[in-house]
């Protein structure tokens, strides 16, 4: 027993066998370290330095001051309080007695333009209709009438920006009469003065440019107070434009257009304040070249001779003021009688044009025609009386500018008709055929009632 206990301690205990070695569990490699790297030497990359030019640091404004801050705040308030007051005092009642002047000398301009122009429509015209240039004259009375009562109801200072607009469009159109070969210029006794399609729709250009000279010299005069006295500021810029325009028109030729446009924008020059001293200069200039034209280079010499003496070749040459002044001298001091003229059966020329004054005193007589002068002298005093009254610089020189071109042009033709100057074409206003410059007249007259109705005050009687 005892041996088989020693020999049973002796017995060592059980071996445990070795745990299994763990493999090693391989990671996969990222996909970056996947892909294959190339076998060409990695080169070091060179930065490349563009030279940018260095940011040049706006100077520091200056603190505004207190001041300063309160007093442009006081200026834009004080603007803001014009533009309300100029809005509201644009809902006021327009200058009544202008606008009746102005429907009145419309009404009776296309009455004696149906009894001047029925002769030569029927037998001119290709469908002989006698009513054709009263029909077309009609509608665009209408079609002017309306635009001046649209422009009556709009704020005239809103019309401060279309000025310079107006004058590049008027400069363009002027050109475009003069290219030789334009299949849109018109031409019409040897004057090219109209761009039109047929005889559809016929526009002509110098009204725009008549129009363009008065809102943009009015528009940049106002602004300017003391500078129009000197030449820099008062003279240079508005002479080139003149000139420009003024030669235009004169190339087409309408001579009597470039007259007018020379002459308005003068006027408002001087209205303006420019130094008489530049006026005198001009005028002298002007009368130099004229003398230089007539007597020295002999341009028109011919119509200068027959115009003071057209009895010199009155069948030919002398012809058209021979016949206006027998036409006026027909009408007695009653006239004949309305619709009753015998001078308007194609012996006078342009009886429906430029020479509707004849006709108006042949039917109405001395006494007639010098009614329709009463009632242009009444339309053109109450535009200036309107200038004077105005609240702005801008509105009493667009005024003025209007009313001048009326009373030019109404005293042109007239002296024209009676020969009191040479002849050349101009149209008197609101009567002579024409639709494009009736539409503009018309307009104007709107520009004159939406001054009105910024007028001052004035005293009862």
């Amino acid at each position: 027993m005892a041996g088989n206990q020693g020999s049973a301690a002796r017995r060592e205990p059980p071996r445990r066998r070795p745990e299994p070695q763990r493999r090693p569990v391989k990671r996969k490699p990222a996909q970056s370290q996947q892909r294959p790297q190339s076998r060409r030497p990695s080169q070091a990359r060179q930065s490349v330095v563009v030279p940018f030019p260095a940011p040049q640091r706006r100077p520091r404004r200056r603190p505004m001051s207190r001041e300063e801050a309160q007093r442009r705040q006081e200026i834009r308030l004080r603007q803001q309080a014009k533009e309300e007051e100029s809005r509201e005092l644009a809902k006021g009642p327009i200058d009544l007695p202008f606008c009746l002047l102005v429907l009145l000398l419309t009404a009776i301009g296309l009455v004696m333009l149906l009894s001047a122009s029925f002769p030569s429509a029927y037998y001119t015209t290709k469908k002989n209709d006698p009513t054709y240039y009263f029909v077309r004259q009609a509608i665009f009375a209408v079609m002017g009438v309306a635009a001046m009562l649209l422009i009556s109801k709009i704020n005239y200072q809103r019309f401060r920006g279309i000025g310079k607009t107006l004058l590049y469009v008027s400069i363009v159109l002027l050109i475009l009469v003069i290219i030789p070969g334009n299949p849109l210029a018109v031409t019409r006794n040897n004057a090219t003065r109209w761009l039109g399609i047929g005889e559809l729709l016929t526009i002509q250009p110098s009204e725009i440019a008549k129009m363009a000279i008065v809102i943009y010299f009015s528009e940049s005069i106002s602004k300017k107070k003391d500078q129009m006295r000197s030449f820099r500021y008062g003279i240079l810029p508005y002479a080139l434009i003149l000139v420009l325009t003024a030669g235009l028109v004169a190339v087409e030729p309408h001579l009597s257009g470039a007259v007018l446009i020379l002459g308005v924008g003068a006027a408002l020059m001087l209205v303006g304040g420019i130094n008489w001293a530049w006026v005198l200069g001009a005028m002298g200039a002007a009368a130099a070249f004229l003398y230089f034209a007539l007597f020295v280079v002999g341009y028109n010499t011919s119509r200068i001779q027959f115009w003071l003496n057209p009895w010199a070749d009155a069948q030919n040459k002398g012809y058209q003021l021979s016949q206006s002044l027998i036409t006026i001298g027909s009408g007695g001091l009653l006239g004949v009688g309305l619709g009753k003229s015998g001078q308007k059966f194609l012996f006078l020329p342009e009886e429906h044009n430029d020479f509707i004054f004849a006709i108006i005193c042949e039917e109405l007589g001395l006494i007639g025609a010098t009614i329709i002068m009463l009632l242009f002298a009444a339309l053109i005093l109450r535009g200036y009386w309107i200038a004077l009254h105005t609240r702005h610089r801008f509105g009493s020189l667009m005024v003025i500018g209007v009313t001048t071109l009326v009373a030019m042009q109404t005293f042109l033709n007239i002296a024209v008709v009676t020969g009191l100057l040479p002849t050349t074409g101009i149209s008197l206003p609101f009567f002579s055929y024409g639709g494009t410059a009736l539409c503009i007249q018309l307009a104007e007259m709107g520009l004159v009632l939406s001054v009105s109705r910024q007028m001052r005050p004035t005293k009862a009687g």
